[in-house]
């Protein structure tokens, strides 16, 4: 990225920034995936329940390894071996723990967060339960508005994520939305946070680099 590139990037991020800030949000602009690792990670404390949205912005970070070492308890719902019966406990005490980590599927000008869930057990802790949360989105999830949000969602969030989970799903042979009526459709739960939850200890963090889909 070029000088230049990296200035205009920066320009955009920081309007996001300020639309949070008006509605609410507490956030943050850094320019790498190293400064957001360093400032998710200056949160966590030893024997903190730490909750995950599946995020691949999260895991990109290297924060679950990082918040394990530091000896944060990790609530992982997608560890290895774990049973379908664990795997339902471990997403509802998520729903309860001192920190959620995720990203968002798409960040408006705005200052308003879109997203699609499956089971919605991201959503459902975004709004309302963990002491804090914590998005970390990359600028390639940032968009003009609404429009281009759910466009965002629909063309490259969705499909990619499907494809990432293996599903067969319409999507997964398109590349894009196909709104089809498969079992397996995991975009079942959307969501729009227009202002920061009123109960709720908000951050987001803005990041100058591509993260996640």
């Amino acid at each position: 990225m070029t000088e230049i590139e990296l200035w205009s990037r920066l320009k955009k991020i920081e309007r996001a920034r300020t639309a949070l800030l008006k509605n609410g949000f507490d956030a943050v602009v850094v320019q790498t995936k190293d400064e957001a690792a360093e400032l998710v990670m200056s949160y966590i404390q030893p024997g903190m329940k730490l909750g995950f949205g599946g995020s691949m912005t999260i895991k990109s970070l290297g924060i679950p390894g990082k918040a394990k070492e530091a000896g944060a308890v990790i609530l992982d719902h997608n560890r290895p071996g774990i049973t379908p019966e664990e795997r339902l406990m471990v997403l509802r005490a998520q729903l309860t723990c001192d920190l959620f980590l995720c990203s968002s599927n798409a960040v408006t000008l705005k200052g308003e967060l879109f997203n699609i869930d499956g089971n919605g057990n991201r959503v459902a802790a975004m709004t309302f339960g963990p002491k804090r949360n914590i998005v970390v989105a990359g600028a390639n999830k940032i968009v003009a508005d609404e429009a281009e949000a759910w466009k965002r969602l629909q063309s490259t969030a969705a499909p990619m994520n499907n494809k990432r989970l293996q599903k067969d799903n319409p999507c997964v042979k398109s590349g894009y939305c196909m709104d089809c009526d498969s079992p397996g459709r995991i975009c079942r739960v959307y969501q729009i946070m227009r202002r920061k939850p009123l109960l709720s200890d908000f951050t987001v963090i803005l990041v100058a680099e591509d993260l996640g889909f």
